[in-house]
């Protein structure tokens, strides 16, 4: 689904004040947990390797690029970012915060207020079960069969874009619009 009209990557935000938008991004398919590897160092599966550009694909065709991107340092968020990124023809500046590595939504927006203050729209590349339950909780309103679609689970590779009425301070449960849902089933 592409987005509302009025989207605008270069639209400024008035710090906590006007709305802000959240992309979040599930990274893509890993290959399987085996005792061998460290979770943190699972890499991508040739499935996610592939479903990973489509996702940059989708974003840089929606006109949905985010102006910055907070990614969990684990390799197959990393890869997926990198993979989604080459697709878009003015990458956002990334930062890779280590508190975003199988994180509960509570601090997932810690990590947010403190890294967003004065940015219309921040990307969020991460991991389930914190990203759904993140979208879960702050989506309130929208579109019934996007937030169906939000409830219904947060696939590989998927994206939800949601708008914050109140900025990036402390965004309350259900304050959120979802705008925009994706995943390489689409």
């Amino acid at each position: 689904m592409c987005p509302e009209p009025g989207y605008s990557r270069t639209s400024p935000a008035a710090d906590g004040a006007a709305g802000v938008r959240l992309l979040l991004v599930r990274h893509a398919k890993a290959v399987r947990k085996d005792r061998r590897i460290d979770d943190f160092d699972r890499e991508l599966s040739e499935r996610g390797r592939g479903d990973a550009p489509r996702t940059g694909r989708w974003l840089a065709e929606s006109g949905l690029v985010p102006d910055f991107v907070l990614c969990s340092p684990s390799l197959r968020t990393r890869q997926t970012w990198r993979l989604a990124a080459a697709e878009l023809e003015d990458p956002p500046p990334v930062v890779h915060d280590e508190r975003l590595y199988k994180t509960p939504p509570a601090e997932l927006v810690s990590v947010l207020a403190e890294r967003s203050p004065g940015l219309r729209t921040v990307g969020l590349v991460g991991h389930n079960p914190g990203i759904r339950e993140l979208a879960v909780g702050l989506c309130g309103s929208g579109p019934p069969e996007l937030l169906e679609r939000v409830r219904a689970g947060f696939p590989t590779s998927g994206a939800v874009l949601i708008e914050l009425p109140g900025g990036w301070e402390s965004p309350s449960p259900g304050s959120g619009r979802v705008i925009a849902c994706w995943s390489p089933a689409d």
